[in-house]
This record gives C-alpha cells, structure tokens and sequence, in this order.
C-alpha cells in the first residue's frame, strides 16, 4: 500500500508518520511537498500534525489553501483514503472535507499527555480491524483540540456513523474527566459520510511501538492495509 505524507512548513510530525509507514509497517512511502500538485499512484494520505504556517489565522486556515490540497481534496472525492491527524484534522476542516470546527482547549492549556479513546466506529477502513472493546491508548498534543458542532449535525454524524473515536476513561467510560480539551461529545475523531476521510486530534503515528509507551495506534493502520488488501 502506497503512503503519501503531506509536509506543510511548520509541520512537525511528517518525520513520526513517515517512519511508522516506512519502519514500522514496512510500507512504501513518499513525501509530498505542499506545493506540490501530483499525488497520482498513492493509496492513503496523510496530513499530520504540528504548525502549518505558523498557525496563523486560524490552526489550517493558510494550509487549506496549499497547491496540494487541491489535490487532495480531488482524491478525497474520487474516494481516496485520507487521514488528517491533529494539525492535519484543522486543515480538513478547513478544506471542507469534515464537518465541524476546532477552538481553544476549554482549560486554555496546551495539553500533551496519553488519552484513552473507544472505537465508536468499526465499520471504516481505519477501524475495521480494531478487534475487542478495550480502548485505546494514545496521545494527544495540542491548544485547539475543542471539537464542536452544533446539535443538529451531531444529530446527523451519529446516525451516519461518523464519530469514529470518543475520549474515555481507562476502562471506557465516557466521562467529562476523560475529555482533555472540552470536545463536544468527547469527540476525538470523525470522518465524513463516505467513510473515506478521517480527522482526529490523538497522534497514532505516536503510539506504533512499545518503546513510546503504547503500540495502539498500530490497530489504526493495520486497519488501512487490511483494507486496502480488501479484507474487512
């Protein structure tokens, strides 16, 4: 399975998920530059965390309009897999690609520590493998990781099967102390209607061996190679 590891200026985070597709997984993998525009033979791509542009404006609003996302937006629609994860989920939003919007941790504290999430979801290529109802352990890093949307769309991401990942307790309990920034819903990660795009703030890429502390984000893309083999 082709990776494509998108790399904003300010990026942080592209050399964690570039070493996880190509060391960990043992997947084939590029860079792609933001002012790039061909991203053709590539399977999933991902848009990771850290800066991009400084965060200036809004977290993803300058990013939002690199030449790459054009493309990835085009990819995206054409049924691409996509995975934007924490700085990477403020560009999708801002793209258009997800619903909802990302303000300010409610404590208004930059919050790096290890969350747990459950699996809300396992029915998309990211979760499709994720087995048992553990949850999983993985961190976060970030100051704008308050999700939100307003009461009727959560309405409709609910009943579509788009909240993917909730923040929990240990043992999985859905609890306001479990929440590190305030989410709406304790939502850590959403995709859109077709299943194909996923944003969510927790860094998986982070999580891919024990050396970390956690190997649970692995069950994330081992999910995407298992679907992209075409197993369930």
């Amino acid at each position: 399975m082709k990776f494509g590891v998108v790399v904003f200026p300010g990026s942080n985070c592209d050399l964690d998920a570039y070493h996880l597709v190509k060391d960990v997984l043992k997947q084939p993998v590029d860079y792609i530059w933001h002012q790039d525009e061909n991203i053709d033979g590539l399977d999933c791509i991902i848009l990771p965390g850290g800066f991009s542009y400084g965060d200036y404006l809004r977290c993803g609003a300058i990013a939002r309009f690199s030449p790459v996302m054009k493309s990835v937006v085009d990819f995206a629609r054409r049924g691409g897999l996509v995975m934007g994860i924490c700085n990477g989920f403020q560009v999708l939003l801002e793209a258009g690609l997800l619903p909802g919007a990302l303000y300010r941790n409610t404590n208004l504290q930059f919050r790096c520590q290890f969350t747990h999430l459950m699996v809300e979801n396992r029915d998309t290529p990211f979760t499709r493998g994720i087995t048992g109802k553990k949850p999983l352990k993985i961190p976060v890093a970030h100051g704008e990781g308050n999700y939100y949307v307003d009461a009727d769309t959560l309405r409709r991401m609910e009943a579509g099967g788009q909240i993917v990942f909730r923040y929990a307790t240990e043992s999985g309990e859905i609890t306001d102390t479990a929440n590190p920034n305030g989410s709406t819903y304790n939502i850590a990660g959403v995709c859109n209607e077709t299943r194909n795009v996923l944003g969510m703030m927790p860094h998986p890429e982070r999580a891919g061996e024990l050396s970390l502390g956690s190997a649970d984000g692995l069950h994330i893309f081992e999910s995407l190679l298992r679907h992209g083999e075409g197993g369930r």
